[in-house]
C-alpha cells in the first residue's frame, strides 16, 4: 500500500497526517481551522487520496502555523507514500470550475519544488480565515512534497468560490499524477530513471 504517516510537532503546532494514495478519497479533517477543514475535506475527496489530518496550533496568535505547518506535514507524507515514483503517470492537470470561478492547476510530481500562483482572492477573510494562507498552504505543499505546481485563476469574484475551486483543482491534478500508468507501471517516469 500507498501509505504515510508524518507527525510534525514544534513550539507552534502538533500535526498528524495519514495518507493512502489508493484510497476512495475518504476524510477525517480536524485542525481547528473549520473553513480549512472544509478546504482538506475537499483535496481527499477530489483526489480520491484517504486523509486523516489532526492538528493543533497556537490560534491565541492566529492560524498561519497550523495552516503552513498542516501543508508542510501533508507534504512530507505525500512524499513518503510515493516512494521512488515508480510506475505513476507524475503529470497532472485540471481546469476546475466553481460557479464564477474557474482555476486551473497543474502539476509535475518532479522532486523539484515550485509554485506559480496566479490566484486573486477578492476578500481578505472568508468567514474568520485569513485568505493569505491559502498560498502559504500551497507553497508548503509544494516545498515539501517535491511538487511543481501551478494554479492559475481564469475566472472569479467570489472568495470562496475562488479558493475551493482551487483545492479541488489540485485535487484532481494529484489524483491523475499519483494514479499508476498501466502502461508503465515498473518504471519511473523521467529519462533520468530516478525523480
Amino acid at each position: 500500500m500507498r501509505s504515510a504517516k508524518i507527525s510534525r510537532q514544534t513550539a507552534e503546532t502538533e500535526i498528524t497526517v495519514e495518507i493512502n494514495l489508493d484510497g476512495s478519497g475518504s476524510y477525517d479533517n480536524q485542525t481547528g481551522v473549520g473553513f480549512f477543514d472544509h478546504m482538506l475535506d475537499q483535496l481527499a475527496r477530489h483526489s480520491l487520496i484517504d486523509m486523516t489530518i489532526r492538528a493543533k496550533g497556537d490560534y491565541h496568535i492566529d492560524d498561519h502555523h497550523t495552516v503552513e505547518d498542516t501543508g508542510i506535514a501533508l507534504g512530507q507524507a505525500l512524499a513518503q507514500a510515493l516512494g521512488d515514483k515508480k510506475g505513476i503517470r507524475r503529470y497532472g492537470e485540471c481546469h476546475l470550475p466553481m460557479d464564477d470561478a474557474q482555476v486551473r492547476c497543474a502539476l509535475d510530481l518532479s522532486a523539484r519544488p515550485f509554485l506559480v500562483w496566479n490566484v486573486e482572492i477578492a476578500t481578505q477573510k472568508i468567514g474568520t480565515f485569513d485568505t493569505e494562507l491559502v498560498r502559504e498552504f500551497f507553497t508548503a505543499l509544494a516545498a515539501h512534497g517535491g511538487i511543481t505546481l501551478h494554479i492559475d485563476q481564469l475566472h472569479g469574484f467570489n472568495s470562496h468560490h475562488i479558493v475551493e475551486a482551487a483545492f479541488k483543482a489540485v485535487a484532481r491534478a494529484l489524483r491523475l499524477a499519483v494514479e499508476t500508468d498501466p502502461r508503465k507501471a515498473d518504471a519511473i517516469p523521467s529519462t533520468k530513471g530516478a525523480l
